[in-house]
């Protein structure tokens, strides 16, 4: 359940509103701070192998890149902040960032190499609010793990099925490619990524 507080305030109020060790997880939308819960069960066993399955090819790759336990993505606007469920940055460029060693807050999209959202019921936000403010920033490629097929038919199809959506920033856009059972995910960040769908939605390997 996603429950939000009316009243509007700024990404910097957002920032030092934000509480220490709470059980729940806070966004900023349009300048209403959302309280979502922390990610549970299925949800978080995904995003905890996609992380998993990142660092490998990270490490064996011996890429500059590294996911950090927790940040905050500002949208370009600096009405909306985000908390991916999964976020790879690049070392080189997180240099360049203002409020990083601060705050953890992300505010240029070429800190980003990746961004994955798992989807939760409210599904609208990952596949057009996020999306949008996402490719807004710059951000180079967006995962969308909607592994119990919420998403509405123009994002996923029809008949609806489970489905892991690769979005990948061209001229200023993002282009979307989509795997289901039995795909090899391609990932032009992560060429060497060896990850089958099957996997991620089982998430047991």
């Amino acid at each position: 359940m996603v429950q939000a507080v009316s009243q509007k305030v700024s990404f910097d109020q957002f920032i030092e509103q934000y509480p220490e060790n709470s059980e729940h997880r806070y966004e900023l939308r349009e300048g209403v701070i959302v309280e979502m819960p922390k990610p549970r069960g299925k949800h978080s066993e995904i995003a905890g192998f996609l992380s998993l399955e990142l660092g490998i090819v990270i490490r064996s790759s011996k890429l500059s890149y590294f996911l950090p336990r927790e940040s905050i993505v500002r949208s370009a606007d600096g009405e909306s902040g985000y908390e991916p469920d999964v976020i790879v940055l690049d070392r080189s460029a997180i240099a360049n960032e203002p409020r990083w060693e601060r705050e953890s807050v992300i505010t240029l999209g070429a800190s980003v190499r990746l961004i994955v959202e798992v989807v939760s019921t409210n599904w609208q936000d990952d596949y057009l609010t996020k999306l949008r403010d996402y490719e807004a920033l710059g951000i180079g490629e967006y995962w969308v793990i909607d592994y119990l097929g919420l998403g509405g038919r123009l994002h996923i199809g029809y008949p609806k099925q489970a489905t892991f959506s690769v979005y990948k920033l061209v001229e200023g856009e993002y282009e979307v490619q989509r795997f289901h059972i039995g795909d090899l995910v391609i990932s032009p960040t992560f060429p060497d990524l060896n990850l089958l769908v099957a996997e991620v939605f089982s998430a047991l390997q």
